[in-house]
């Protein structure tokens, strides 16, 4: 499955190929309560046909009737807010006190939007960054390649609009089994970059075709080479005590904002023993999400990987909210 971004920009790019133009309509600001955060993406086609979102529906209905009757964005982009008064409010079925801020692109199937568009797709396809900035008084855009994520930028009053596309978190899966092939599955969904480590290079066939980034090594190495920042998960799901063990030793000494293991309470207590034992502090245990995963009563790999990624997501969206800002101190 794509995330929604590569679903979005994908469809505008085929749009354009095929000389078709369209409208990308960005919520570039939210007060209150929003559906959808900032740098949430919708399109819609000349002939009415849309992908993506901006609210629970309510608001997609009304952009697509203003753009079908061509009262807004003609030929130049264009600021809408929705929400500014109480009859908005309940039209919408937007919050009390909140409201939406939008810009609506017209994008003509001109050469070079067209190579522009296929350049983001492919960037994202690829799990690399790329970032698009648009100067909102002229339409003109710039498309800069980038080595990590950056965050979404909007200026109302110098009409500029930045957002990087590509993967904004990172998840580090240890072993290879049906659990993973779900986590990963869910995890690409949801813009991580998904790394998968185990020491059996022959694990890795069924993962050829997908967008996983595979290496053959012992994962506390990898762990201290690449998880260096707060966007990084790592989830260790082998079963094996002999790649999980290192590479939480590893994991629990860097700043990743999750870190779990999958095991029942029984395993769960053994492998803590044998944590401590090789001289893993209370203080950093207390980091480990084990068992890990949302309790739903899961049984089947699909379950067990919807509960892991919940969990994940969870503590995620604590950070993206601002009720995380810190991640739990890793001295003792």
């Amino acid at each position: 499955m794509q995330s929604v971004d590569l679903q979005v920009l994908s469809q505008v790019a085929k749009w354009l190929s095929s000389h078709s133009d369209c409208w990308l309509a960005t919520v570039v600001q939210t007060y209150g309560s929003s559906p959808r955060p900032e740098g949430s993406v919708f399109a819609c086609d000349r002939q009415g046909n849309v992908v993506g979102s901006l609210s629970g529906g309510c608001i997609e209905e009304d952009l697509i009737k203003k753009l079908m009757q061509n009262q807004i964005a003609s030929d130049k982009p264009e600021f809408l807010r929705y929400g500014e008064n109480p009859s908005e409010l309940e039209k919408f079925e937007l919050p009390c006190g909140g409201y939406l801020d939008i810009v609506v692109e017209p994008l003509q199937a001109t050469a070079t939007l067209v190579r522009r568009f296929d350049k983001i797709r492919q960037s994202i396809e690829h799990q690399q960054h790329i970032r698009r900035q648009v100067d909102l008084a002229t339409g003109e855009t710039k498309l800069i390649e980038e080595t990590k994520f950056s965050p979404f930028y909007y200026d109302h009053d110098q009409f500029k609009l930045d957002q990087c596309f590509g993967p904004r978190w990172q998840l580090f899966v240890i072993g290879t089994n049906m659990v993973v092939h779900y986590v990963c599955e869910l995890a690409l969904m949801l813009d991580y970059q998904v790394t998968l480590i185990d020491t059996n290079r022959n694990n890795f066939k069924s993962f050829e075709d997908s967008k996983v980034r595979c290496i053959c090594d012992t994962p506390d190495d990898v762990i201290n080479e690449q998880v260096n920042d707060g966007t990084s998960a790592v989830v260790a799901l082998s079963h094996d005590p002999r790649l999980d063990d290192l590479a939480l030793m590893s994991a629990l000494e860097t700043q990743a904002f999750y870190i779990g293991a999958m095991g029942s309470e029984r395993t769960t207590t053994r492998r803590r023993a044998r944590l401590l034992a090789l001289g893993v502090t209370e203080n950093l245990l207390n980091r480990l999400h084990a068992p890990i995963g949302i309790p739903i009563g899961s049984k089947t790999p699909p379950e067990i990987a919807l509960s892991v990624m919940a969990d994940v997501t969870r503590v995620r969206n604590l950070i993206v909210s601002g009720n995380r800002t810190t991640i739990p101190s890793i001295v003792d």
